[in-house]
């Protein structure tokens, strides 16, 4: 499959002529599969966005540049590059804040109606393409955007030396936080999940101690977190969506 951010005709351009000024041309090597994907291919919505019209998933992915527009200094053909999927359209409060992700025209890849990165060749903005080093795969490239929300959430939360963490959900943004909380100095991490294997890898990442949901309320769910810590966590990461997690955090 042939894919760019806005069109077919407008990559046929980008192979046949070039991309345009500020874009680039990838060959995509790399292309995680996020939650939000699967609600989308499941349900057809997801994250407050819905699939009206056929849309190519992707937002989490790694690629090689092919191409350059006349104006991008910083890549050239051959560069290995993991990608920001949101590119704001439009100069506004919140691009002027240093908050584009929240711009309400934001692109965005692989949320609907913005075409994303499960294809052969896609065209993006050269601003929101970092290289890689040699070292790291294009599967561990794919993994940057998912671990910049982790980097983001820790930041948010000011975890520091010493904290005590509890982080609901050992999926990929909850391995990610507990990866990042480890990296930022926390003293203990406990994790929680409804599956045995995703605890069983929470624990081999560094996870401290791991509980297995069943049917607990969030008042019971809250005491085994004490109990396993000691007492109650300094900070609760949340990234699981569901309304137990968010009232036991």
């Amino acid at each position: 499959m042939l894919c760019i951010r806005s069109s077919l005709d407008t990559l046929a351009v980008a192979i046949c002529n070039g991309p345009l000024l500020s874009e680039v041309l990838l060959k995509i090597n790399s292309v995680g599969i996020c939650g939000t994907d699967i609600h989308f291919w499941k349900d057809g919505e997801g994250g407050g966005f819905t699939v009206n019209n056929p849309v190519t998933l992707g937002h989490e992915f790694s690629g090689t540049v092919v191409k350059v527009g006349s104006g991008v200094q910083h890549l050239k053909a051959g560069d290995r590059v993991a990608i920001e999927p949101g590119v704001p359209r439009e100069n506004d409060d919140f691009v002027r804040t240093g908050r584009y992700n929240l711009s309400p025209t934001c692109f965005a890849s692989g949320l609907p109606p913005d075409h994303g990165a499960m294809c052969q060749y896609y065209v993006h903005d050269a601003s929101y393409c970092y290289k890689i080093p040699d070292m790291l795969s294009f599967e561990e490239g794919a993994l940057v955007e998912p671990l910049s929300v982790a980097i983001h959430a820790c930041r948010r939360a000011e975890v520091k030396m010493g904290c005590k963490i509890f982080i609901c959900g050992a999926g990929t943004i909850g391995l990610m936080n507990l990866l990042v909380a480890k990296a930022m100095g926390a003293a203990q991490v406990v994790i929680c999940d409804l599956l045995s294997d995703r605890l069983k890898m929470a624990k081999e990442m560094g996870a401290d101690y791991t509980l297995k949901v069943e049917k607990e309320t969030a008042k019971e769910m809250a005491q085994k977190v004490k109990a396993a810590l000691g007492f109650m966590p300094d900070i609760t990461i949340e990234c699981t969506g569901a309304e137990i997690c968010m009232q036991a955090g």
